[in-house]
């Protein structure tokens, strides 16, 4: 079992520092300026996924941000998709997109089941949500809490998963893992969970961290599970470090939870489109490329994809 992280009102990061508050977050915006990025950067060549990946191995392509599209054994599955303009409540107002989605939202093929880490908007976006929900066909699963948002908006079947839980869907079995991270949509925080998820087949093992600081959840996750063939690890909104450092990790944490989960292969997520850290908006890539080094940790654009085997 995993440890504890409720309290009876409010879910926590157990054996971890909590995340940082409100005052907190004024202190931070009040000190620290972002490094300067383009407003927009037009390098993206947009990719059309196949409509089923039929071929052995392991289609994963990066859509933007922390939007997977996984591809297997006729099988497709989406993580935390976002195709908005903005990571807002609001249309008009909030961080804005600095690159386009590598796949357009007319060439996405048919979604069988969508993972959703947690509820800030860059994660859970409802206007993304409600267009999948429109196509039909497409399962939610959800961690603690989050399905009453999506029921209240007309949004598919959900169902919600606890750290330990799991829930079977054909070819695979979806597990809820732990995630050092926090929620929080308006006033409210903490009242629904935050989790990653390992998705386990009888071929295939595959890890999605969602959003996470680092901490010993990868040890327990490895002992679990086992070492994953491939590993989703965030490597942006990092800075400012005494701020970020609870909730997200930077690239070269990633390494080391590439290194502690013995991933026979990772793929970067969490960068590369939306500005919220104040590191600019290509340095959560380049800073990942030289801590890296030899190993199989990929670093894909929006719109490209990799083959795992």
């Amino acid at each position: 079992m995993f440890p504890r992280h409720f309290d009876g009102k409010r879910f926590y990061n157990p054996d971890a520092p909590q995340a940082p508050g409100l005052l907190d977050a004024f202190r931070w915006k009040l000190t620290t300026r972002p490094q300067p990025s383009p407003s927009f950067i037009e390098d993206v060549e947009p990719s059309i996924p196949p409509r089923r990946w039929e071929a052995s191995g392991l289609r994963t392509t990066l859509v933007n941000h922390s939007t997977v599209l996984l591809q297997w054994r006729g099988s497709n599955i989406l993580t935390d998709p976002i195709w908005s303009e903005r990571t807002s409540p609001l249309s008009w107002i909030g961080p804005r997109r600095r690159r386009r989605p590598g796949v357009s939202w007319e060439d996405l093929p048919p979604i069988d089941a969508v993972l959703l880490s947690h509820n800030h908007y860059d994660h859970l976006d409802l206007p993304t949500l409600r267009r999948l929900a429109a196509r039909g066909d497409s399962t939610f699963i959800v961690p603690v809490g989050v399905a009453r948002l999506l029921r209240a908006k007309n949004i598919g079947t959900a169902h919600e998963l606890d750290w330990g839980e799991a829930w079977p869907l054909p070819g695979c079995t979806i597990h809820c893992v732990p995630a050092f991270h926090f929620s929080g949509r308006g006033i409210h925080r903490n009242r629904t969970l935050w989790c990653g998820y390992v998705i386990e087949s009888q071929e295939r093992l595959v890890y999605y961290a969602g959003d996470t600081g680092f901490g010993p959840h990868f040890s327990w996750i490895r002992e679990r599970f086992g070492s994953p063939d491939l590993a989703l690890l965030p490597i942006g909104v990092y800075e400012p470090r005494w701020f970020m450092s609870p909730v997200h990790m930077a690239p070269e944490e990633a390494v080391r939870a590439h290194d502690i989960l013995a991933a026979k292969s990772s793929i970067a997520i969490h960068h590369g489109t939306f500005q919220l850290g104040d590191e600019a908006v290509d340095t959560p890539k380049n800073q990942l490329i030289a801590s890296a080094q030899q190993r199989p940790f990929q670093v894909l654009n929006n719109g490209q994809f990799a083959d795992i085997a």
